[in-house]
Parts: structure tokens; sequence; C-alpha cells
């Protein structure tokens, strides 16, 4: 049946394979210049990191409050001890508010901190705002390798039961939202679940950290 058909086509004059489209005779536009070789200038350089020292300095002039930020902890199922440990905390300059709706909250955590994988594995955590004179609650925080709840008195905060300490102005107790990488940091964001505040600690004001060194609000 096709061979008929093509010996029609042929005894009418029609075209049995597709015509070869005609040459162009426009000609191809010429590839473009290679760029000259030239050193890099200065001003095009990549800045160069501000020394640490100086960064510190610096970036201490922004006045934040304190917080300490405790958790029930987490044993690690690698940790031949059977034991579980105590609840685990640190002392915190970085913290802000996050999100209205939903409700989070955010703190900085050092990579290489040594509290942070026992609070991640717990899951939750509660923020801890500390009110003017509690600058000895702030440095046994900050201390490592030392039982840092030793004389602190606490309860559980009823959301998570993270240790929510006594007589702080303000608490915030969260569940772990999502973490973030932020070079030598971590950015840990949490989902508020409960909250609140203690009116007569927070009458003393609260408890601010500037260029090294503890100081209070003067309205």
């Amino acid at each position: 049946m096709a061979a008929t058909a093509v010996r029609y086509l042929r005894s009418v004059g029609a075209p049995t394979t597709a015509a070869t489209p005609a040459t162009s005779t426009t000609p191809l536009p010429r590839p473009a210049p290679r760029p000259a070789l030239r050193t890099v200038r200065d001003d095009e350089r990549a800045p160069l990191a501000p020394d640490p020292a100086e960064f510190r300095t610096v970036l201490g002039h922004f006045a934040s409050g304190i917080t300490v930020i405790t958790s029930p902890g987490g044993s690690d199922p690698r940790d031949p001890d059977p034991d579980e440990p105590g609840p685990a905390g640190f002392a915190c300059q970085s913290f802000a508010s996050l999100s209205l709706d939903p409700p989070l909250v955010a703190f900085m955590v050092a990579r290489t901190s040594t509290t942070w994988p026992r609070i991640a594995r717990a899951g939750v955590f509660c923020v801890n705002i500390l009110g003017a004179g509690q600058g000895g609650l702030c440095r046994a925080f900050a201390v490592s390798g030392a039982d840092k709840f030793a004389g602190v008195s606490h309860r559980p905060a009823p959301a998570t039961g993270s240790p929510r300490l006594a007589d702080v102005p303000a608490w915030i107790d969260c569940t772990i939202h999502a973490v973030h990488t932020g070079g030598d940091h971590l950015i840990v964001v949490g989902r508020v679940a409960a909250l609140g505040t203690d009116p007569t600690a927070a009458e003393a004001g609260p408890l601010l950290f500037h260029r090294g060194g503890f100081g209070v609000f003067s309205p």
C-alpha cells in the first residue's frame, strides 16, 4: 500500500521527501573578542574581615538585655552512663522576639557550646529574662563545667517542664521550631507555648549588658 502511494505521488510530481532548506547567505556574527587579562585593582577586591577584637569592641556599644536559656536537658543515647543528666542552661545575650503570628522568638548560641546539644536533644527551652540585681545569676550560668543550678531556685515551666528560674521579671516557655546556621553560631527559633511575668520582680527593671559590663535602665 505504501509503495503504491509513493508511485502515485511521483506521477503527479509531488515531493516524497522533505525539501532541503536553502542555505542562508547571511554571515554569522563574529564571536566577541576575549577581554584582555589584567591585574585586579584594590578597589575590586573583597573587603578584608575586621579584626575580631575590634568587632567585639564596636558591637559592644549595642546595649542588650540578658537571659538565661534553660532546658530539662537530654541524654545522649551513646553515653554509657544510663543516668539522666540534670537540667541544662547558659547565659545568653543574643535573644530577640521574631514573630507575632505565629509567636516565635530566637536566640543565638556558639556552635562550640557544650550545653546546646543537651538543649537540642530535649527539643524545648525556657527563656528567663534577668532583672536588675541578677548579675550574679548571669555569671553562674556563664561558666563552663560547673553545676550551674547549684543553689538556684526553679520550678518547671508549665508547657515544657524547662526550669523557670525564681524571681526573674519574665519567662518564655518554648519548643524548638527551627535551627539555622549563622557562621560560628547557630540561630535557634523557638515557638512560644507559654509565657508570663512576675510584677514584683519586674519593678526593679531589666539587667542590661553594655561594653562588657552590667547596667540598669533609668527611665
